[in-house]
């Protein structure tokens, strides 16, 4: 099982001094917290996209060009890069390129973000965002195992004879993720391909996680991939973390109350009690993220949301160490106990190759 983190990388001021850190030092400090969950013995780090403040990772390739040549360890994803503004034939060949520099250590998630404004910044209609997101997806697949293709969709102009480059890795496309918080066609689309479905996980309740999980599920098993239980299944969530539970409420509390996304909404206590975000000690945070297990099954991967919200970049790092020494391990060790052996581990470029029966390039 994969354990990791992800950022939406937003520029927010730190409620309890009112500084705002510039662009430059975001970023760059979203660089550092990458290489920190390397250094803590986490396994991937994954980047969001945005094209609005007060977010600043509008070009993941970027990011995780520079985070590849800083790290030699870590995965590196994406949360997620946007299917349905972005042009198939660029993603095609930007995380092919990402995938040669980093020596297949990327995988991308694919959705379709939740800026609504988006979509005519990049020429799109929001009332297509579902179809947007099928056919472009459907052209992508086929541009990583096709060498030639020839293609004529509503969505975008023909291709004729078209080779993407550089071809993907030893001829293995990054492994695909579909997130998504609501949309059954997301998880319809994960299942048909045989491909990840990711649950956001962040601001609804179990039931609904559930369900998600269960559809995608069934339609992976309904496709022919294998039995509902080895589907591959990701799971966002978000902690915060002090020793003891009461210092951690009273210091997180601020920032809950002013985050950009939940911020003057339900109470911390409410949103904790409905959501899966857990403030308090290592314990709890060990206990809650296990109980995942009960509503959605076994499953493949499991990212934490740690930098936002204005927390300071050492808290932050404080708040790695914490996961990564006294979390992770348990986490690691209780979930493979109760794993079932025919339940498959979450992809990698290694794991891919063994099963195309190919050795890696050298």
């Amino acid at each position: 099982m994969q354990f990791g983190i992800f950022t939406v990388g937003d520029v927010t001021p730190d409620p309890t001094t009112g500084r705002t850190p510039s662009e430059g030092e975001r970023i760059k400090s979203m660089v550092r917290i990458a290489q920190k969950a390397e250094e803590v013995g986490l396994d991937l780090a994954a980047f969001g996209e945005h094209h609005n403040p007060p977010f600043v990772p509008s070009s993941p390739t970027t990011m995780l060009g520079y985070v590849a040549a800083n790290t030699s360890r870590l995965i590196l994803s994406t949360a997620t890069t946007l299917i349905t503004t972005n042009d198939p034939v660029k993603i095609a060949e930007d995380y092919a390129m990402l995938q040669h520099l980093a020596d297949g250590r990327v995988d991308l998630t694919l959705g379709r973000g939740n800026t609504g404004p988006v979509y005519p910044w990049f020429g799109k209609d929001i009332r297509d965002g579902i179809d947007l997101a099928i056919e472009n997806y459907h052209l992508l697949h086929r541009l990583w195992t096709e060498e030639v293709v020839d293609w004529e969709g509503k969505h975008r102009t023909p291709l004729h004879g078209f080779t993407a480059t550089p071809r993907p890795l030893d001829g293995v496309p990054p492994f695909v993720w579909h997130g998504s918080i609501r949309s059954p066609e997301i998880a319809e689309q994960a299942a048909y391909y045989g491909d990840g479905f990711f649950a956001n996980h962040i601001f609804w309740p179990a039931e609904h996680t559930q369900k998600m999980v269960e559809f995608y599920r069934k339609r992976f098993e309904h496709y022919g991939h294998g039995a509902a239980d080895q589907a591959i299944v990701g799971l966002g969530g978000q902690v915060f973390m002090r020793r003891n539970s009461q210092d951690a409420v009273r210091e997180f509390r601020p920032y809950f109350d002013n985050a950009p996304v939940y911020g003057h909404g339900p109470s911390l206590e409410e949103f904790t009690a409905e959501t899966p975000l857990t403030v308090g000690s290592p314990q709890q945070v060990i206990d809650r993220t296990l109980g995942f297990r009960e509503y959605v099954g076994d499953y493949q991967r499991q990212l934490f949301l740690m930098d936002h919200a204005g927390l300071p970049e050492k808290v932050v790092l404080e708040q790695l160490d914490l996961l990564g020494e006294e979390v992770v391990p348990v986490l690691r060790k209780e979930f493979a106990a109760v794993r079932p052996a025919h339940v498959p581990d979450a992809p990698t470029h290694a794991s891919l190759l063994a099963a195309n029966g190919q050795p890696i390039a050298q």
